[in-house]
């Protein structure tokens, strides 16, 4: 079975899970405007699969689906989204374009 990414809104964090087990979790603190991403773990053994990239994408990809911003306190999501610019508009810091036409 392939890996979902799923809210788990109670526990304060997204899971990546296989046939029902979760293999890592990225957690976070929820605002009414952004997402603060606090921490994130992959069970060890699994560690070099991508699985922690895929857990950081769904999640992502759920937030901007909710229309929030992210804060990535979290090294891993930090470096995650440096390496995938597509996503550096999420991210609350980020400087306000003040581009025109």
């Amino acid at each position: 079975m392939s890996l979902q990414v799923i809210d788990v809104p109670e526990r304060q964090r997204y899971e990546v899970v296989r046939d029902g087990e979760a293999l890592g979790f990225a957690a976070y603190q929820k605002t009414d405007q952004l997402v603060v991403f606090t921490h994130t773990e992959v069970d060890p053994s699994l560690e070099g699969q991508g699985i922690g990239g895929r857990l950081v994408r769904g999640a992502l990809d759920h937030v901007r689906g909710l229309g929030l911003a992210v804060l990535p306190i979290c090294p891993f999501v930090q470096a995650w989204m440096a390496r995938h610019p597509e996503y550096l508009d999420l991210d609350y810091r980020r400087p306000a374009s003040h581009a025109t036409d």
